[in-house]
């Protein structure tokens, strides 16, 4: 039986260790990484961390006691939310630039300088933080968010995922009309790349959904700023577009949930259950007259396709926020990871019941 983590009132940081719910436990790793961002995790199990405005990267590590410190390896950076590694070599999305930490593990204490892959991405800040993904192919997977709300952009890179050489930085467009992609993430059982992908604003509480979408078709296009969610024109520019000439989500989140980082159960340690079920981080709402998101869902897959429902709910309490999860990760323990940037935290959550 599939056991959610739903509970009705905000987690408290400060004293918190640790919480059983049904089976499961959530607990505080740190809550000392200021704007957490985007999660990866080297073979050794050191964290890192991007963040955003703070501009700073961090490193996590943690002893046998549970005894955990965080290094700050890099700072003054622009918007390095996005992390990827390949092999020992740490990438970094920092707005415009892709950058390159050579040997992580045995450089993060010694002020490491980065290697420029590329600084010729676009520079808007409008959507301008990216979110980092390496492909079955060895490759970078790389978003470029809209520079707006909604518009049509003279340059083909906006508003699309990128592939990129991690040698060279070289690019092509794998997915175009991707309005707010901060969330990637590859199945594993079929080696698709599923995306997030945030909806346009002032089009009411309700509309349009956000998105999950699937890459089966490289370069296909995903409507922006025509269609939304497979079905919507859009009041302004969707005249004269039919929405069958455009890939429909896999999945509809309610609007302004701010579906965020992805990520794929590939662990062992949670019920049979989860296996490649897909975790995904709601940020929450910014601009909705009453606030949603704020929480982690799950979507599992069976015959009849995916269920999607929340798993973990609570950073939202009434219109009270205490925390906005923006990405999870699969722990080399089969632990899930969270960041949330809101409270500078990365919380556990473990599995505690008995084995299957």
């Amino acid at each position: 039986m599939i056991k959610r983590i739903l509970l009705l009132l905000s987690l408290p940081l400060t004293g918190f260790a640790d919480t059983m719910v049904g089976d499961f436990r959530l607990s505080v790793l740190t809550a000392e990484a200021p704007g957490a961002r985007q999660l990866a995790q080297t073979e050794s199990g050191l964290l890192l961390v991007g963040s955003l405005r703070q501009g700073n990267l961090y490193a996590v590590t943690s002893r046998p006691d549970e005894t955990v410190e965080v290094v700050t390896f890099a700072s003054s950076l622009k918007l390095p939310s996005g992390l990827a590694l390949i092999g020992d070599d740490l990438y970094v999305g920092a707005l415009n630039r892709v950058l390159r930490y050579r040997n992580i593990e045995r450089t993060f204490r010694d002020n490491p300088q980065p290697e420029i892959v590329t600084d010729k991405l676009p520079d808007k800040r409008h959507h301008g933080w990216k979110y980092l993904s390496v492909g079955p192919d060895g490759f970078l997977y790389v978003p470029v968010g809209a520079p707006c709300n909604i518009c049509e952009s003279k340059d083909p890179r906006f508003a699309s995922i990128l592939r990129m050489d991690p040698d060279t930085g070289e690019t092509t467009i794998y997915a175009a009309g991707v309005r707010n992609s901060v969330g990637m993430a590859w199945r594993p059982d079929t080696g698709e790349l599923w995306f997030s992908d945030n909806g346009r604003d002032w089009l009411g509480d309700d509309l349009p959904p956000e998105e999950i979408n699937r890459v089966t078709v490289p370069s296909a296009h995903y409507g922006y700023p025509y269609v939304h969610a497979g079905d919507i024109l859009d009041p302004k520019f969707g005249a004269g577009h039919d929405p069958a000439d455009y890939v429909a989500p896999e999945i509809k989140i309610q609007a302004h949930s701010a579906a965020l980082g992805l990520a794929f159960y590939t662990g062992a340690q949670f019920p049979e259950a989860y296996r490649h079920a897909l975790f995904i981080a709601e940020h929450g709402s910014w601009n909705r007259s009453a606030k949603v998101g704020y929480r982690v869902s799950v979507v599992r897959f069976d015959e009849a396709g995916p269920v999607y429902e929340p798993f973990l709910d609570v950073w939202l309490k009434g219109e009270k926020v205490s925390g906005r999860p923006n990405d999870v990760l699969v722990s080399r323990d089969g632990s899930l990871l969270i960041s949330d940037d809101k409270a500078g935290a990365i919380y556990r959550v473990s599995y505690r019941g008995k084995p299957e």
